[in-house]
């Protein structure tokens, strides 16, 4: 379909987050000068990092304010030809507030730092300043960028790990007294920049509220909406309260676009079907493919079912750092000539929003916009003893290949789609599938797969752990998503207290149940329980007997399904949804089918069910809630819902060459979804 060949070439990936204010005649005539910030570092004990800095490497002119390598404040500055550099000498602590400045003096032939530390410890000295003279004067001018949260230089480096809130540029020295007087004033006198971050917290630009506009950019996403020195913890939303909220937390490792240049582009051809493809790239003895999804073209539905790629789920997930690349695992790769490169040995491309980042904090931000290792056919996730051991894209291979060769025309339509385009995507199909895993998911891809099912749609949910997380989009940052950890869930880490609303659309992020949206509205099954990555079966229910879903099992053999498959060796398994009408299963659901044969050992109750060790929230015994319910339910105007609540379950599909219990059933769904 498309060949070629092109040379290859490295380009570099620039990880770390700061703010650029291009330079300005503002910041050219400056003799004396004051620099100040207030900081919450969170890697003190590090090489030098730039709080706030002019600085050109080259010729080592300008000034940088930062933390140098004891993790005391410093000031880097020029004097008489020479660069020079004054440190308090006394360590900061970790996650704690401090006003820091410096200072040059062209009369005194000075320079000054100091720090002052917002809340004292016990037996802690962390206050002080220090000041260095100069042989003869200079000038702290540099025509390079002022950098907010780096040292600067191409590409840029010394990056500041932790929050920063209002730098400042003073046009004079200031001595302790006076900086005390300015870092607390609205509007400090002779001010030429002040950055107030509680301004425009949606977009990429940093905000100055002195007199010469001197507006700068973001790059690489920092984390806004953060709470800063002030916050009191009477309110918890940044747009409530947004003095209380002008902190950025900037990070070494933060990614948001590579920005590579291009080498060659594809022109999807008109008359190419909707389907899942790859671009196929091989350098001598080493190849890779790189996925992309080509939907149908808008308003032209090819088929009477579409399968929802869960694309936010992906870019959620991408580059997971796992733990699992051991001799072990890399035995199976090399075995079955699976991708051999991980996100554990190649964090170059910045990691998951499961990870952290380098100083503890919760990666809160991802983005597709950098290679995806974890989004390759192949990749796999785990060594399963049992399976394949695939998730996400490479598990929903599973999925794919299934309706390829039982016949099942399908256009693919993606999350983002979804997004977008709302209800007017999906409204003209029959039936609408998930993929294993689609558990991320805005206020608008939720309303338009509710509303779908309200107007008579027809949808499969074939995965489990669904409809979970809410995730915001924002069109200043495309291509990335957000996600904060709120209040309960399984998550690998937890957000700050007051930071748990999103900075893209200021909604509280968290689970769709704290958002009084649990899965169990939409799809009738919700998030119950995870274990360890493996499967075990269904059993029919009474309920299979109902003559609403006869057709449902007709050649449907024996009373236990799935008992197989390519992921944990069974159709129930990982992370399993189970019914409730007090979450908002509909009353008229039919539970046809109950997973069963989980060790109890392997497996625990989501958070949110748990009360105390032995009182769960439905006041149920937890061993009872470790299940998977397989469900179906009629909704409005002709509408159905089944739902299978397990992530392993696409795995049984291709089990057997497709002559399975698991695929007949199914097989007998989306038959009569799409027909009747």
């Amino acid at each position: 379909m498309f060949a070629g060949s092109h040379a290859s070439r490295v380009q570099a990936v620039s990880l770390g987050s700061y703010a650029r204010v291009p330079d300005a005649t503002a910041l050219h005539g400056l003799t004396s000068v004051t620099i100040a910030a207030t900081i919450w570092p969170t890697t003190p004990h590090k090489d030098l990092q730039g709080v706030i800095a002019k600085h050109d490497p080259n010729s080592g002119t300008g000034f940088v304010l930062g933390i140098d390598a004891m993790g005391a404040s410093a000031l880097v500055g020029t004097g008489g030809g020479k660069v020079r550099q004054v440190s308090v000498g006394k360590p900061l602590r970790e996650r704690a507030w401090y006003h820091v400045w410096g200072s040059y003096d062209a009369d005194r032939q000075t320079l000054s730092v100091g720090q002052i530390p917002l809340q004292t410890a016990i037996r802690v000295d962390d206050a002080g300043d220090a000041t260095s003279h100069l042989e003869r004067s200079g000038r702290p001018g540099t025509s390079a960028d002022l950098i907010l949260g780096a040292i600067g230089g191409l590409p840029v480096a010394g990056h500041f790990n932790g929050k920063i809130e209002r730098p400042m540029v003073i046009g004079r020295a200031l001595d302790a007294a006076g900086i005390r007087t300015a870092l607390t004033a609205d509007r400090p006198t002779e001010v030429v920049g002040l950055w107030d971050f509680s301004q425009e917290v949606s977009s990429r630009r940093v905000v100055d509220v002195g007199p010469h506009g001197l507006h700068g950019e973001l790059v690489n996403l920092p984390a806004r909406g953060m709470t800063g020195c002030n916050w009191t913890g009477a309110e918890t939303c940044w747009r409530h309260a947004p003095e209380q909220y002008g902190a950025i937390h900037f990070h070494e490792d933060d990614i948001y676009d590579c920005g590579w240049e291009t080498d060659f582009s594809f022109t999807v051809p008109a008359d190419l079907s909707s389907g899942v493809y790859a671009m196929r790239l091989t350098c001598g003895a080493v190849s890779d493919m790189v996925p992309f999804l080509v939907r149908p073209r808008r308003g032209h539905p090819q088929t009477a079912a579409c399968v929802l790629i869960p694309t936010l789920t992906y870019t959620v997930y991408a580059n997971f750092a796992r733990a699992v690349t051991n001799d072990a695992y890399r035995e199976r790769v090399a075995a079955w000539g699976a991708r051999p490169w991980t996100a554990d040995e190649h964090r170059d491309y910045g990691l998951s929003t499961y990870n952290y980042h380098v100083d503890g904090s919760g990666i809160c931000y991802a983005s597709y916009l950098r290679p995806l290792i974890t989004m390759r056919s192949g990749c796999l996730s785990y060594l399963d003893p049992r399976g394949s051991g695939l998730r996400h894209f490479p598990a929903d291979t599973h999925l794919i290949d299934w309706l390829d060769a039982m016949g099942h025309e399908v256009d693919i339509i993606t999350d983002h789609d979804l997004h977008a385009e709302g209800i007017e995507l999906i409204a003209p199909y029959k039936v609408v599938m998930t993929a294993s895993h689609p558990e991320y998911h805005t206020r608008d891809t939720l309303d338009a797969l509710s509303a779908y099912t309200r107007q008579g749609g027809r949808l499969m949910y074939l995965g489990g752990n669904g409809f979970y997380w809410r995730v915001a989009l924002s069109p200043a940052w495309p291509g990335a998503v957000e996600i904060r950890r709120a209040e309960g869930g399984i998550r690998t880490w937890a957000a700050e207290p007051g930071e748990y609303f999103n900075s893209f659309d200021g909604h509280y992020g968290g689970l769709w149940r704290r958002n009084g949206r649990p899965p169990q509205q939409l799809a009738g099954v919700g998030f119950t329980s995870q274990g360890i990555f493996e499967g075990a079966w269904y059993r029919r229910q009474p309920a299979a007997r109902d003559p609403r879903v006869a057709w449902m099992f007709e050649g449907v053999e024996g009373e236990t399904l799935g008992d197989f498959g390519l992921s944990g060796g069974g159709a129930a398994g990982f992370e399993l949804d189970r019914a409730d009408t007090r979450l908002g299963t509909p009353p008229n659901t039919l539970v046809v089918a109950r997973s069963e044969g989980h060790k109890p050992e392997n497996f625990i109750l989501v958070h949110e069910e748990r009360l105390n060790k032995v009182a769960t929230w439905p006041g149920e015994p937890a061993e009872q809630l470790i299940r998977a319910d397989m469900v179906y339910f009629e909704t409005t105007h002709g509408g159905a819902v089944f739902s299978v609540g397990s992530i392993t379950f696409c795995g049984s599909l291709p089990h057997n060459r497709y002559d399975n219990n698991i695929s007949r059933l199914v097989n007998n769904v989306l038959t009569r979804f799409r027909t009747a």
